[in-house]
């Protein structure tokens, strides 16, 4: 029988993991920070050169079409780290909004080197909080929510720059530290699929409330202050391969699917686990099951964060 996180030996989530599945856009001019102010749902116009942003591009509908790890490499360029297989689309849309901002956008993922750090990995003067940023030389350090017990930081440098040092990390376990962090990535297959509390953005900083407008921030807005939010971000675990935009049935619905994979990786002890948005009603009993009513069981496992109550 497959275990949980909670009972696996992680020891070996100790690394530094090549990502390849992430790339880059870069922002530059003295408008940077202004113009993502009015794109994204985090705060750019009070980011410093210590500090990061999660954050989402979303439709007029509120429905994400990219996350992102953004920060500062200089006062007057950010750069923007999503998964590549939304990024060409995503700087095209982006691109549209310029106008006459003096800031220009590009695609800079041949430009840099990113790597997953794990564990002892992880430099000992990066503060401990999430989204907070440190200088390693030429690389910017992203302190993320931890798996577990597992601390995580996200390492961005030019690509001729030295490779961290630790031991190599298969970027498999670097994906299924992702999913146990609890913190979702959009990728293609889930492209429009979610408003950004549904995967819990709000709860790991990647909403502010109090900013100003953004595309889709009306019914963002709207969904945290008039209760209408009825899906959240769970974590499962199966036994057998789950895969991002797979359907998760309830028991009592052959019909409707109740929720959605966002992103799923294989458990080291075998299995696989997921991050998945759904209904919280679907959460209370009952069984869940992965792409029919009938289909392999998942059980929930505990979320790695608590959710935000109040603004």
């Amino acid at each position: 029988m497959a275990l949980h996180p909670s009972s696996a030996d992680l020891s070996s989530s100790d690394g530094v993991a090549r990502l390849t599945r992430l790339g880059v856009i870069q922002v530059d001019g003295e408008d940077a920070a202004k113009f993502l102010q009015g794109q994204l749902t985090q705060d750019f116009s009070l980011l410093g050169l210590s500090e990061a942003r999660l954050a989402a591009f979303c439709s007029a509908k509120g429905r994400m079409q990219a996350s992102f790890v953004g920060f500062k490499r200089s006062h007057d360029q950010i750069l923007l780290v999503c998964s590549r297989d939304l990024l060409p689309a995503t700087l095209k849309r982006l691109s549209m909004f310029v106008l006459r901002a003096k800031a220009r956008l590009s695609d800079a993922s041949e430009a840099f080197a990113l790597f997953g750090l794990a564990g002892s990995a992880v430099p000992a003067h990066l503060p401990a909080a999430a989204w907070t940023q440190v200088r390693e030389n030429d690389a910017s350090v992203v302190r993320l929510y931890p798996a577990g017990a597992t601390q995580r930081a996200l390492w961005v440098a030019p690509a001729d720059a030295p490779v961290p040092a630790g031991a190599a990390l298969g970027e498999e376990r670097w994906d299924w530290l992702e999913v146990t962090s609890g913190v979702a990535t959009l990728s293609q297959p889930v492209f429009e699929t979610f408003v950004p509390q549904m995967l819990n953005y709000e709860s790991v900083g990647g909403v502010n409330f109090k900013k100003g407008c953004y595309p889709g921030q009306e019914v963002v807005a709207r969904s945290q202050f008039r209760g209408t939010l009825k899906r959240r971000a769970y974590l499962v675990h199966c036994d057998v391969a789950l895969a991002s935009g797979q359907a998760v049935f309830h028991s009592s619905d052959a019909e409707q699917p109740c929720g959605t994979v966002v992103q799923a990786a294989g458990h080291p002890a075998g299995g696989f686990d997921a991050i998945v948005s759904m209904q919280t009603s679907a959460a209370a009993d009952g069984s869940l099951h992965a792409g029919a009513a009938d289909g392999p069981v998942l059980t929930l496992l505990p979320l790695p964060y608590p959710l935000l109550e109040d603004i």
